[in-house]
């Protein structure tokens, strides 16, 4: 029996490690051929070699958060192989009070979180749309559905994903385009560690997640998979959150965070002792 992905080319950001990797290795255990792209080629070239024998996997290294690099990266990979799918995965993020949050700081992670997603879809879609069609699929995060305080750079980012993925669908689908997200809870990744090296806020989590677990790559990599191949082939603007139930409740709590970074007195709402 023939694997469902047989035949579609996926290029996937961010896809050197963590969920991007996943996401990569989920689609090329059902047949197909991906693209690996990021910011460190030689991070990459190692991901690649780590796939099995016989998968097709091909390596660009790109800055998301830079148009022109967006493009040429989606034109090598289309030029191998037209592509059909593309997961818009790479991102950033930050922790600091309103007050304290520079203007570099926030479009830093608004351009490689929000512009990435966009430079991607925008790139991707003109040559899947030439293919006949496809699918898109971008990480968002339960951040985008409920308030995280002293993450406003990456809430507001991950927010303007969800709703750039809604519009995106009800603009490309005459295209024969589906546009999806999914939105990630806590997920055990090189970035989350500090969450999970933090006792009270990694309780905090699990408090508000019915399922009582946190996340793997792989929960969030078979998310992708299913949005990504033909099980889903009706279904289109969906912002998919696969987070333990976590958006059922409310934010986490990082006063801890923000106290060890920023002093007790702005977590209390004291801003005398800012300049």
């Amino acid at each position: 029996m023939g694997r469902s992905l047989e035949g579609q080319h996926a290029l996937v950001t961010g896809g050197g490690s963590g969920i991007g990797l996943a996401s990569a290795r989920a689609l090329a255990a059902d047949g197909a051929r991906v693209t690996l792209v990021g910011r460190n080629e030689e991070k990459l070239a190692a991901a690649a070699a780590d796939f099995p024998a016989d998968a097709l996997v091909d390596v660009h290294a790109a800055d998301v958060a830079d148009e022109s690099q967006v493009e040429a990266a989606v034109r090598a990979a289309d030029g191998r192989a037209a592509l059909t799918i593309a997961v818009a995965n790479a991102g950033t993020g930050d922790i600091a009070p309103l007050v304290a949050t520079d203007s570099e700081r926030w479009r830093s992670v608004l351009a490689t979180n929000l512009d990435g997603c966009m430079y991607t879809f925008k790139h991707a879609a003109r040559v899947i749309g030439r293919a006949g069609g496809g699918a898109m699929c971008a990480i968002s995060s339960i951040a985008g559905l409920r308030t995280h305080r002293f993450m406003h750079a990456y809430g507001v980012s991950k927010a303007g994903i969800d709703m750039l993925v809604r519009g995106a669908a009800d603009e490309l689908g005459v295209a024969g385009i589906r546009v999806n997200s999914v939105c990630p809870g806590l997920v055990d990744t090189d970035i989350a560690q500090g969450l999970f090296g933090t006792e009270d806020v990694l309780e905090d989590y699990l408090a508000c997640m019915p399922l009582g677990r946190t996340g793997v790559v792989e929960d969030i990599a078979q998310a992708v998979r299913f949005l990504c191949g033909p099980e889903s082939s009706w279904m289109t603007g969906v912002n998919l959150p696969v987070d333990g139930g976590h958006h059922l409740r409310r934010g986490p709590n990082y006063d801890t965070f923000s106290k060890a970074m920023f002093g007790e007195d702005i977590t209390a709402g004291r801003f005398d002792s800012l300049e």
